[in-house]
């Protein structure tokens, strides 16, 4: 019976962990998927050249190699956390700025 319990006790310990692991990344990972859903806007609709569109996925490849680090040990801490989104912030500036700047592939062509 209190081998049951204990069993119990770690199986619920693992299953809680990893939900608050799942809610500790959710916010950077919706990021990212919308950071790469507006360079692919961006590719589309022309306002974005290829190089500039291959150097924001570059820069967007780095934040997840973040994330997959702090990720390592089984927890992300407030630190890393903070880190990633400085990080998630600037990238989103230069996707920004790359968008609007004056550069479009029908210049290039």
């Amino acid at each position: 019976m209190m081998k049951k319990v204990f069993t119990g006790a770690i199986v619920a310990a693992f299953t809680l962990g990893g939900s608050a692991l799942s809610q500790s990344t959710k916010r950077i990972d919706k990021r990212q998927e919308n950071q790469a859903a507006r360079i692919e806007a961006g590719e589309a609709t022309g306002q974005l050249t290829p190089k500039e569109a291959a150097r924001l996925e570059k820069g967007q490849e780095h934040i997840q190699k973040m994330e997959d680090r702090a990720l390592a040990d089984g927890k992300i801490t407030k630190q890393e956390k903070v880190k990633i989104e400085h990080a998630q912030n600037r990238e989103s500036r230069h996707i920004a700025h790359e968008r609007h700047d004056k550069q479009k592939v029908s210049d290039i062509k």
